[in-house]
């Protein structure tokens, strides 16, 4: 059993208790506007591209297996064919030993052992702190088969596991996942359909089918729920989220407070960032919020994860 894995991150103290390894699943059914890590969104190996540090040596043209890179006049600039990129990596090997390091694969193939492998270097401190192992991407349940002989083994070895997902999957997939999770870490990102269509490409009526299904089974649960201005920060539509949330079975709701992380990503996979000029909520707009939530749920309410 393999997959696609685009980072491992250690020592992560925001998604899930203690001190925790993130496993970051490549593939994504969503196109979230506010996306932080584009770089998880497509299913296959890809190359991102730092203009900041090439020094249009051309070593990478020269390797091309497919002849899809090519230098033009513009000081730091490559036009790469991602549609016909195979995402071989020669390129990237050539620029490495360059001394530019401007190209990057985002992906690579690894099997369960090889990321337990690296799950198990911090048991140390996932035993001190009450920590474990979450599952991130991406969507996780894009590769829901992989993910859960992850989950399986991480049990097995005594981990606590939890996952972090948008919902937005098949409910049987879902399921076979949630048999060995310990903690889920639900985004619920709009209310309105038609509005969740516009800002991540697909509806929500899965996503909140999913999320009482979710509810109905009792398994610890976290609701998130990012603030987007412009977005989704409308009063009607939290006003609507919280009377959601307040009907299901979760611990907590963390608010998260939009970021433009996504942006540099999303430039040097040589895509645009709509969001780029939405700055971030203020303080005082966070606080707001939390009392209008707190105002309708029993649970308990977080700025931030």
């Amino acid at each position: 059993m393999s997959g696609i894995i685009f980072n491992i991150e250690r020592f992560a103290i925001h998604d899930g208790p203690g001190i925790r390894t993130l496993v970051f699943l490549k593939g994504c059914p969503l196109r979230c506007l506010w996306c932080s890590n584009p770089d998880g969104q497509n299913a296959e190996p890809e190359i991102l591209f730092d203009t900041d540090l090439c020094n249009r040596c051309g070593e990478c043209v020269d390797v091309c297996p497919l002849g899809i890179i090519e230098k033009t006049h513009g000081a730091g600039k490559l036009l790469i064919d991602r549609a016909q990129c195979s995402g071989c990596g020669d390129c990237v090997i050539a620029c490495a030993q360059s001394g530019t390091g401007a190209l990057q694969l985002i992906g690579r193939h690894v099997s369960v052992q090889e990321v337990l492998y690296e799950i198990e270097k911090d048991r140390v401190f996932y035993e001190n702190s009450g920590g474990g192992v979450t599952l991130s991407g991406g969507e996780p349940l894009f590769q829901a088969e992989f993910a859960s002989k992850i989950l399986k083994e991480c049990k097995r070895a005594g981990l606590h596991t939890a996952l972090e997902t948008s919902g937005y999957a098949p409910f049987g997939l879902f399921k076979s996942v949630l048999e060995s999770v310990d903690l889920v870490l639900y985004d619920i990102k709009h209310m309105d359909s038609e509005l969740h269509r516009k800002f991540t490409g697909a509806p929500n009526k899965l996503v909140l089918r999913n999320a009482l299904r979710l509810s109905n089974l009792r398994v610890r649960t976290i609701a998130r729920i990012p603030i987007v201005p412009g977005c989704n920060d409308s009063r009607s539509n939290l006003e609507r989220a919280a009377s959601f949330v307040s009907e299901l079975n979760v611990e907590e709701i963390n608010l998260l407070p939009y970021h433009f992380f996504g942006s540099s990503k999303c430039r040097k996979l040589g895509r645009n960032y709509e969001l780029d000029r939405v700055k971030p909520p203020s303080r005082e707009k966070m606080l707001e919020i939390k009392r209008l939530f707190e105002s309708t749920v029993s649970s308990k309410v977080r700025i931030g994860g």
